[in-house]
């Protein structure tokens, strides 16, 4: 039951509810491995019994709060690519979005990485904004035949990487946009993108990440 599929009854999604909060603060002081599932519960105030009832074991669990906070971020990028048609810009845009989350949100950013160990296959419902990017990026001809196959782990491992940046360094805005300048030329190239391109969307999303 590590789905996101609703518990039967109110109690039971009350138990979910306060088991999944209490791994969130937790999460967000240690990886999942330094966690005790004596320690969820006792934070959630249940009994032990009642972790098995929803989750398989603590990545699994691990892996439900991680994917909120990754829902919440996919719904934040689809929200600032919802008028943009260029597949570069938008994966340059995805990129921007996500070190923002981590600038602003660095708690729940933590979390996020922490949580989200079994999310980088091509198919996971929660890629499949850059998984569409990606293969509208390849339908234009815009990048190379490789990204077809690795092109949504690359860029996915990619977001990630600014992120992990950001938290760690917590730099000021107009470093973090110079910075997120350079993931996007290097990134983006990566893909294939001919470089003034890439140049081009790195300066827009550098821009939108500094301070006004």
């Amino acid at each position: 039951m590590d789905s996101a599929a609703a518990p039967a009854s109110p109690r039971a999604a009350r138990t979910r509810a306060a088991m999944l909060a209490a791994g969130f603060e937790l999460l967000a002081e240690r990886p999942i491995d330094a966690i005790a599932i004596d320690e969820v519960v006792a934070r959630a105030g249940v009994a032990k019994g009642s972790f098995f009832n929803h989750f398989t074991d603590k990545p699994g669990f691990a892996n439900a709060i991680g994917a909120a906070v990754r829902a919440e971020l996919e719904e934040r990028v689809t929200d600032a690519n919802a008028s943009v048609t260029d597949p570069v810009a938008r994966l340059a845009g995805g990129m921007r979005v996500a070190v923002d989350f981590a600038l602003r949100e660095r708690k729940r950013a933590i979390v996020m990485l922490r949580g989200l160990e079994l999310s980088t296959g091509i198919d996971h419902d929660l890629n499949r904004g850059i998984r569409a990017d990606i293969e509208a990026v390849l339908a234009a001809g815009l990048a190379r035949k490789e990204s077809a196959r690795s092109g949504v782990r690359y860029w996915l491992g990619l977001c990630q990487i600014a992120m992990l940046n950001a938290i760690e360094r917590q730099p000021e805005r107009a470093a973090a946009a110079e910075r997120l300048r350079e993931m996007l030329v290097l990134g983006l190239c990566g893909l294939g993108i001919a470089e003034d391109a890439a140049q081009a969307a790195a300066r827009d999303q550098a821009a939108l990440l500094s301070p006004a």
